[in-house]
Formats: structure tokens, C-alpha cells, sequence
């Protein structure tokens, strides 16, 4: 497969332009797609045909807009399958989770093709006789789009169905990694009748990437960006959007916490721990970064939990199992990284760690030509470990200990990141305190750190993220401003604050 840029619906490709081959991780001899990368230049010329575009496409009534993204979800949904396959040979997500993935771009545009016909403004009672108040959502302009590719489909759509509904143009540049899935979600999305250049796809690398939005908030081309991925990536697209005067919506990183009370139902809490640890292969912003376990539960947590571990299946993603390869070289590479964080008061309790293979095997499975790790969980670790206090995108999971809530809520809150958060309780009064005291922007009661529903909002807040939201009605903000209006029918200029009735009343007065 051969996949170039698309902008203003015609193919946009540089011969002379870097290629890129998108393996299958699960056997990295297979070239899923091969992508011709584009420059800067291109990147902010995709962003002047969508500011084009965009004007035109603002014109087309919310409800009829709210039609185009039905349209989308129902191509979606008649090609689930087939992107769902397309997804797990690129990124080596299991086939079910891909699936489920690929649903929930299904219940984003169902959310959304609501929205059409509620982007409601208010009207606003004056102060003064004769006049009268309004508000209204108008699109921001254009949204450039930069989403990671663990999440290679549904993400994007997270940004881009409401962005359009709002009636903005799009410039989505997605993972390279992750091409052909992206590139197959862009055709289904063009196929639901959108204008040319009101969605364009620009496959680039960071730098040049980094070089078209510069370029294109110079030339006022760019009104918005939205940006999944690194908490290091993201502080640089902020610093470049902060000198425009403009607020990003950044979805970053996470170092997920999950307490475990000592009323908690342990085996309910390995469930979940094991899927938001090692679903995805770790490779999720809101994987399980340490169990935060009471010291009267820790022995019983991690024997159940090392069982669990131990009898997951890892291999072909195609098949039944609890995950598959690295999405990646890169972040296989980093992996390895992680892996030299562990420290001599640490203790791995699963076993061996590092890349599956003949020499390094789990059970009868040798890895098979794929980039397949063993799942870890390293007991003992400290505030201050880097393994406590950074994340770690991979199948790794640490555990410590705690006394009393408070305890607790301050580990939970140390490393910085504030994404996603759990607690395992039976008590109403520890949720709730902790709820009020945690400070990710997602919190689950007996329930994984994992998992995300397209009418709830999503995001995070500290290093995973600047409080912007996605999903559900509070991402309108992100792609709407707000405009007040005042119609004055009163045939005389009236002040504000200052032609206004007064009511005198007598203070004095008692009984």
C-alpha cells in the first residue's frame, strides 16, 4: 500500500520527500503501507487551502453539517471490520480492541450529529428598556489536528467529527506509524461528502511538522491545535501557541495511579490492573502506572496480581490475548529504556523482562519475529524513582504501600500528571474524599484507569494536559467562540452601567 497526503481532495506528493515504510509489529518483516512524508511547506499550505475551505463550509447550516457526520458514522460503522483488521496488522492492537476502538469513532458521530441542531446560544436580559442580548457559537477557523497512533482512529475523531460539526476545516498530520490506518479513516470520513480542503491528511515527521505550524500561526492560517501525545512534545506546541495568543487543546501523557483500600475487593482490582496495565501493552495515556496498595492488602494484592499476570496471554494480536507487540520500534527502543530504571530496592515479582524471544522466551511463545516484551510488575517502589514519578509507556506497572487515605491521595498526586486516576473501595466516604482530593481529571470508582466514553469529557490536567477537554459537549469549547451581540431598538444611545433604571428602596424601613 502506497499512501501520500491529500489536500483539498487531490493527492499531494513530493517525489523528492523522505519515505517511510509502516511495519506490522507483530512480524516487523511486513510492510503494512509506504508513505511518501511531506515537508514544512507543505504542512502550512495544507492550512491556507483549509482556511479556504472552511469559509464556505461555516456557511452550510449546523443541522445539515450534523447530517454529514451521521453519514460518516454509518461509512464507519459498514467498514468497522475491515479498519478494525487494518488497525491491529499496523499497530499490533488486538483484533477486539481495535474493534471496540473503531466503535466508539461509531458512538463519537452519534454523539455529534445531535449537536447540529444544539449548538445553542442564549438570549440575555438587558439592564436597560428595549434592548436585548445575544450569544452565539461561531468556529474558531481552522484546526490543525496532531494525534499519536496507539490510538490510531479514534482519537482523531475525538478532535475532528466536532470540529467539523462546528464548521471548521481540518489539517490532520497523524503518526507515521499509524498511516494506513489513518489514511483508511480520512477516506471514509471524505467519503460522507465533505468539501474538498475542508478535511486534508499531511503525513509529515515532527520537525517538519513543528516547521508548517509555525509557519501557518505566522500566516494566520491555524486558529486551533489540538494535540495528542508526550508531555515534552507538548510544551513545545504550547510555548509556539502561547506566543500566538492562542490555547491549545492538549491531551499529554499520564502516570495513572490506583489505590487499593483495604475494603477493597482484591480480585476485582487485579482485573482491573491488569487490563489498564497491560492493555495496549501499556501503550496508553491512561495505562495504570502504579497500584497504590494499604499495606494490610499489599501481600494478598500482588500474589493475586502476579497469578493474574502470569496466566495472560501475549502474542498475535489477530488471537485471543490480553496484548501484543510494541506499537513501534521506537517506543520498543524506549521500553528498553524504562527497563534501566529499575533500582536494587526494587523487586521484579513476574519474572523475566525485556524483549520476548527464542533466547528470552514466555512460556512456548519465542516472540516470533515481532516486537513482543514481557509484562512487569516491580514491587517496592519509592516516591522519587523515576519509575514512580515519570511515565512509562510499555507493559510495566509498580506498586507501593500506604497507611491512610491522605497518604495515599498525596502519592497519587506526586508525580505531576493528573490524567486519569481509581480507587478500589467499598466506602462512599474514601471515593468521595478521594475524588475531591486526587488531582487527575478523570477519576473511576472500582473501575481501571482505562476506558473512555465519547459523551464524557476526557483530559487531564498538569503535565497530561493544559484542563482542555475532549468529548461529550464540553469539547465545543475547544472548537467554537463565543460571540455577544446587543440590539439596542430603543432609537437612543443608552450607556451601559450608566442610563440604568433605579428602584429606591427604603432601607430604613423596620417592623
Amino acid at each position: 500500500m502506497r499512501i501520500v497526503s491529500v489536500v483539498g481532495g487531490k493527492a499531494a506528493e513530493d517525489t523528492s520527500a523522505a519515505a517511510y515504510d509502516s511495519v506490522n509489529p507483530a512480524r516487523t518483516a511486513d510492510i503494512v503501507a509506504k508513505v511518501r512524508l511531506a515537508d514544512g511547506a507543505t504542512f502550512a499550505w495544507a492550512c491556507s487551502v483549509a482556511s479556504a475551505a472552511q469559509r464556505e463550509w461555516e456557511k452550510v447550516p449546523a443541522p445539515v453539517r450534523g447530517r454529514v457526520i451521521a453519514s460518516m458514522g454509518r461509512l464507519v460503522e459498514a467498514n468497522a471490520e475491515e479498519l478494525a483488521r487494518l488497525v491491529t496488522d499496523e499497530i499490533g492492537k488486538p483484533y477486539a480492541e481495535a474493534l471496540g476502538e473503531v466503535r466508539e469513532i461509531v458512538d463519537t458521530c452519534d454523539f455529534f450529529l445531535g449537536e447540529g441542531r444544539r449548538l445553542y446560544g442564549q438570549t440575555v436580559p438587558s439592564e436597560m428598556p428595549d434592548k436585548s442580548l445575544f450569544t452565539f457559537r461561531v468556529p474558531v477557523g481552522v484546526a490543525a489536528v496532531i494525534t499519536a497512533g496507539n490510538f490510531p482512529v479514534a482519537v482523531p475523531s475525538w478532535y475532528i467529527v466536532p470540529a467539523l460539526l462546528c464548521g471548521n476545516a481540518v489539517v490532520w498530520k497523524p503518526a507515521e506509524y499509524a498511516a494506513a490506518s489513518a489514511h483508511a479513516l480520512y477516506r471514509l470520513f471524505a467519503a460522507a461528502g465533505l468539501p474538498d480542503g475542508v478535511l486534508n491528511i499531511v503525513f509529515a515527521d515532527g520537525p517538519a511538522t513543528s516547521t508548517g505550524l509555525e509557519a501557518a500561526l505566522e500566516e494566520g492560517t491555524v486558529q486551533k491545535v489540538g494535540f495528542t501525545g508526550s508531555t515534552a512534545v507538548g510544551r513545545v506546541i504550547g510555548e509556539l501557541c502561547g506566543r500566538h495568543l492562542q490555547s491549545p487543546c492538549l491531551e499529554l501523557g499520564g502516570k495513572n495511579p490506583m489505590v487499593v483500600m483495604p475494603d477493597a475487593d482484591l480480585d476485582l482490582a487485579v482485573e482491573g490492573a491488569l487490563f489498564s496495565g497491560f492493555g495496549t501493552a501499556g501503550q496508553r495515556c491512561t495505562s495504570l502506572g502504579t497500584v497504590i496498595v494499604h499495606e494490610s492488602a499489599h501481600d494478598a494484592f500482588v500474589e493475586r496480581y502476579v497469578r493474574a499476570v502470569a496466566a495472560a496471554k501475549v502474542g498475535d494480536p489477530r488471537g485471543d490475548v490480553l496484548y501484543g507487540p510494541m506499537l513501534d520500534h521506537r517506543f520498543a527502543e524506549r521500553f528498553e529504556e524504562y527497563l534501566g530504571w529499575l533500582q536494587p530496592h526494587h523487586t521484579v515479582v513476574t519474572g523475566a523482562t525485556g524483549r520476548i524471544t527464542t533466547g528470552n522466551p514466555r512460556g512456548d511463545f519465542d516472540g516470533a519475529g515481532g516486537l513482543f516484551y514481557h509484562p512487569v510488575v516491580v514491587d517496592g517502589v519509592r516516591p522519587g524513582d523515576r519509575l514512580f514519578m515519570e511515565e512509562t509507556f510499555g507493559p510495566i506497572v509498580g506498586v507501593t504501600t500506604f497507611g491512610g487515605l491522605d497518604e495515599a491521595i498525596a502519592l497519587a498526586n506526586r508525580p505531576g500528571y493528573g490524567l486519569s486516576s481509581s480507587i478500589y473501595t467499598t466506602d462512599p466516604k474514601a471515593a468521595f474524599r478521594f475524588r475531591a482530593g486526587v488531582g487527575a481529571g478523570m477519576v473511576s470508582v472500582n473501575n481501571s484507569t482505562s476506558g473512555a466514553e465519547a459523551h464524557l469529557p476526557f483530559g487531564g490536567n498538569g503535565r497530561s494536559g493544559n484542563g482542555s477537554r475532549q468529548s461529550g459537549m464540553w469539547v465545543l469549547d475547544q472548537f467554537t467562540r463565543w460571540q455577544a451581540m446587543n440590539w439596542d431598538y430603543s432609537g437612543r444611545l443608552q450607556k451601559a452601567q450608566m442610563d440604568v433604571a433605579e428602584i429606591v428602596p427604603d432601607l430604613e424601613f423596620r417592623l
